[in-house]
């Protein structure tokens, strides 16, 4: 089929806003000529490419149709850089990338070229976040899945260490005898959201039918906080917690016991300069902030 470039930029305009008319408004035509295009399109592919909800998003067939409209568009304006250089703007990178990692080691690896890309980031859990890159919404993402998605390459970054930590204070009333199942079944649990199966890993680990009263704080800094303030328990990585376990503000409630969490970088194989730039920097971060396999 022949693609048309109009019909891909409306595609990825509808599933970027929510909607036809936010659409209209962002490509400065009207809702009909999106729709349209939209109509156009589909009938070209032979099937359903969004739907027609709110908000509007991809079906499985138009996520592959984003994901193009988005590498063409990259493409296209590193081409115009290399061209016409300053005239086309800050190329741009949308990362998916887990909250723990946002919060500890990510932002300064990004910070020294922020001033030559710009970021688009989606915080999402590290098991699910391949699912944006599967649909089209990113160009790469930090994720458990070593499998890579289509189109994508994947590599290993490194070993996120989780720890159960708690306030001393919270420690010595909920577990003053140790880690057994009745502690854990009455202790108060800190859950980052309804996606977030750190806690529950360790649970299965060490008390099948443990099951607490939970507390849900969807903010990684704040959550951190929360379990330094007394308000839970709860696994948190290495890089927030040992500077606060040093100053004794958290303790180690089960030494000698982690959940190790694998990371890997997926990108997309079409590759842009500022892309690979941001491959590279956050490449080294993980070698400093993350543990790495023997012989990596």
């Amino acid at each position: 089929m022949d693609l048309d470039l109009g019909q891909l930029s409306a595609l990825a305009a509808v599933v970027d806003t929510g909607s036809f008319d936010a659409a209209a408004r962002e490509l400065r035509v009207t809702p009909s000529a999106v729709s349209q295009r939209i109509k156009s399109l589909e009938r070209s592919a032979g099937a359903v490419l969004v739907r027609r909800s709110r908000p509007t998003t991809a079906t499985e067939a138009g996520a592959s149709y984003v994901r193009l409209a988005r590498q063409i568009t990259a493409l296209g304006r590193e081409t115009e850089d290399i061209v016409s250089p300053g005239r086309s703007g800050l190329p741009s990178v949308s990362l998916a990338v887990n909250g723990d990692s946002l919060a500890t080691w990510v932002l300064p690896a990004l910070a020294p070229l922020a001033h030559r890309v710009t970021f688009d980031l989606h915080r999402e859990d590290q098991d699910h976040s391949a699912d944006l890159l599967r649909d089209g919404r990113v160009m790469a993402a930090i994720t458990t899945d070593a499998i890579a998605v289509q189109g994508c390459s994947v590599a290993l970054l490194g070993t996120m260490r989780y720890r159960a930590m708690a306030s001393p204070a919270f420690a010595s009333v909920f577990f003053a005898d140790g880690v057994t199942p009745l502690a854990l079944d009455r202790a108060p649990m800190l859950v980052f959201d309804r996606r977030d199966e750190l806690q529950d890993r360790y649970l299965r680990a060490t008390a099948a039918t443990a099951a607490p009263p939970r507390h849900y704080l969807p903010s990684s800094a704040d959550f951190a906080h929360a379990v330094a303030l007394g308000i839970g328990w709860a696994m948190l990585p290495d890089g927030q917690s040992i500077d606060a376990e040093d100053r004794g503000e958290l303790v180690d409630l089960d030494p000698g016991r982690s959940i190790d969490v694998l990371l890997h970088w997926q990108q997309w194989e079409i590759a842009t300069r500022a892309l690979d730039d941001t491959a590279r920097a956050l490449a080294a971060a993980a070698r400093a902030h993350l543990d790495q396999p023997r012989g990596a």
